[in-house]
């Protein structure tokens, strides 16, 4: 497998439909700009859905991949390692911030264990299935996975896009059930964006005091030496300092983009994947948004890189795909917008400006 491939798979949002959205845009009784970004996303969107005008989002699905890194052992997060599978119950019992906003905005939450480091009797079948391994290597000593293991985890996460995409899903939410994947994500980061450790080493989701932040920037700045010298190569790249997780989630991320099926993007971890995709395959990152500001300086460097820019900024750190959710309703605002609201009537502009179109865009003006 050779990840270079999707390069001449992903084919940009439709640039022609998204210049009719424009100009239906400025067709509308809401002078344009009024809305700011919301008249952006809802261009985005037709473009993606090659519809004008834009068709609702009505099937939204969270995706979650979960997995374990080994070099949690090093006490570089809040959790204990090999503790992830405890997240992913507690989403499936309804307790996380996820769990709950999913059930508040009516959208359906699937999770895969590409490589936690539990028994697969503590969880249901359908979460277990498709898991890669048991656990992540140790970044910062081996490798994260073999090269099998590597392609095979890139392959799961083409199937579940390829399943999303096949079952109706309009829009993905992606984030990740993890404990030690923002060390993973840090590290991909660092090596893609030629950042030393200290640039890209935040706190994590789980928060973590200043003795816990110099064992991880000592982890990820001896997993970058073991980076360096695979960076021609995405695939080996993610099988010596990424992991089953963060693999799967790029060989999604870049499916996705072959269906041309949006989706928001989480925390660092997302963007850790969503960065290794587009060293593939440089047109994907316009399939993609980024849902909120996490707050991790490695997340702040992938999107910069990336030139995405984050729909929300409400310092919300918690992960597993609650900020990018948070950005749901807001996606789903603009495509709401830009089909329902009325065009101004034919003729409705003359050449002194009134006319019923001018009349409602000064009462617009005045109401605000």
């Amino acid at each position: 497998m050779n990840l270079d491939d999707f390069s001449d798979l992903i084919e940009r949002p439709d640039g022609g439909v998204r210049r009719d959205a424009e100009e239906r845009r400025e067709r509308l009784v809401v002078p344009t700009g009024a809305l700011g970004r919301l008249d952006e996303l809802g261009e985005w969107l037709s473009a993606a859905q090659q519809a004008v005008p834009v068709r609702a989002i009505e099937q939204p699905r969270v995706v979650l991949f979960a997995g374990d890194h080994k070099v949690a052992e090093l006490g570089v997060s809040g959790r204990a390692a090999g503790s992830a599978h405890e997240l992913v119950r507690a989403t499936l019992d309804g307790t996380t911030p996820l769990a709950v906003l999913a059930r508040q905005f009516s959208v359906p939450v699937r999770i895969i264990d590409a490589g936690l480091d539990c028994d697969p009797e503590l969880l249901p079948e359908p979460v277990v299935r498709h898991r890669v391994r048991r656990g992540t290597g140790r970044i910062d000593i081996e490798d994260a996975l073999t090269a099998e293991e590597a392609e095979q985890a890139v392959r799961l996460g083409i199937a579940i896009a390829d399943e999303e995409a096949d079952s109706g899903t309009d829009l993905v939410v992606l984030g990740d059930l993890s404990v030690g994947g923002t060390t993973a994500a840090s590290t991909l980061i660092a090596a893609l964006c030629g950042t030393d450790a200290s640039v890209v080493t935040g706190r994590g989701g789980a928060g973590i005091d200043d003795l816990a932040w110099m064992r991880k920037c000592a982890a990820i700045r001896d997993a970058l030496r073991r980076a360096r010298p695979v960076l021609g190569d995405q695939l080996e790249l993610l099988a010596t300092v990424g992991g089953a997780d963060l693999a799967a989630m790029t060989g999604f991320l870049l499916q996705c983009a072959v269906r041309r099926l949006p989706v928001i993007l989480d925390g660092v971890v997302s963007s850790a994947c969503a960065l290794v995709g587009q060293r593939a395959a440089f047109r994907a990152p316009d399939w993609w948004l980024a849902g909120q500001a996490s707050g991790e300086p490695a997340q702040g460097k992938a999107l910069d890189r990336m030139a995405l820019n984050p729909l929300l900024d409400h310092g919300v750190i918690v992960g597993e795909g609650s900020g990018a959710l948070l950005a749901l309703p807001l996606v789903r605002a603009a495509a709401a917008l830009a089909a329902e609201l009325p065009e101004r009537k034919p003729g409705a502009d003359e050449e002194d400006g009134a006319g019923e179109g001018a009349d409602a865009a000064a009462s617009y003006d005045d109401a605000t």
